[in-house]
């Protein structure tokens, strides 16, 4: 792999990330050891937060011993985590965790409907904003009922609405993403997210954010920043299927 360089000084610095994953996985220092506090990023509402885990042009406060060099290694464009999946008007990130490559941001595609309306197989693809605010879905992506996200097929790993290559996770794909952070939730929050117990440590690089949901009875939206839910691709039954949670 290719790699570089940022010149540091002893005390703090600001350095933009060439590279995204876990500090220990994207760089080194020369001399060895001289970073001496985690990585600081700013959250917007949230402030600077300290993380373990870089994203590709953001930037960092970090604080090291001496003087040096910190080394990014840089890989192929189209390896899992470096790679940007460009599709329906927006360039989302990717994120590799254990075997397993994830889209770091929830999709954010369709035609907006107010959420009283039933998403429905009509050729147009369908998605609802919180609180029928198209801002909502800039921050947090869409919302979909279960069929609309499958796109009218009941077969586990279906494409569905996502890019090509891409598919809606099975459930054993979710359990295997939990086993891989340990059953820590908050290792799949972004930072900012969640409170207290709950607070997101994104150590994964997951990346979730906490987009609530929408009611099948009324139409109504809830859960804001309390919950999130994740569509799995197999069926319960012909009205339920599961989902991360």
């Amino acid at each position: 792999s290719a790699q570089d360089t940022v010149q540091v000084k002893t005390g703090w610095n600001i350095i933009g990330s060439v590279n995204a994953g876990a500090v220990p996985d994207v760089l080194s220092t020369i001399p060895p050891g001289i970073i001496s506090t985690a990585f600081y990023g700013y959250s917007p509402g949230a402030g600077y937060q300290s993380t373990d885990t870089l994203g590709k042009g953001l930037g960092y406060w970090v604080k090291v011993n001496a003087d040096g060099i910190i080394i990014f290694n840089t890989s192929s464009s189209d390896e899992c985590g470096v790679k940007r999946v460009d599709y329906g008007g927006f360039s989302y990130g990717t994120v590799k965790l254990g075997s397993q490559c994830w889209l770091e941001e929830n999709l954010n595609v369709g035609t907006m409907v107010t959420g009283v309306t039933n998403q429905t197989n009509n050729g147009t693809l369908e998605k609802y904003c919180y609180n029928d605010d198209p801002l909502n879905c800039g921050v947090y992506g869409g919302l979909y009922q279960w069929n609309e996200a499958m796109q009218y097929v009941t077969t586990p790993g279906a494409q569905g609405i996502c890019p090509a290559g891409w598919h809606i996770p099975t459930l054993v794909e979710f359990q295997t993403l939990s086993s891989t952070v340990g059953g820590d939730g908050n290792a799949l929050k972004k930072g900012g997210q969640g409170t207290v117990g709950g607070a997101g440590t994104n150590t994964s690089g997951f990346s979730a954010l906490i987009a609530g949901g929408r009611s099948s009875i009324d139409g109504g939206f809830f859960d804001l920043g309390l919950n999130a839910y994740f569509w799995s691709s197999v069926e319960i039954d012909a009205a339920y299927a599961s989902y991360l949670n």
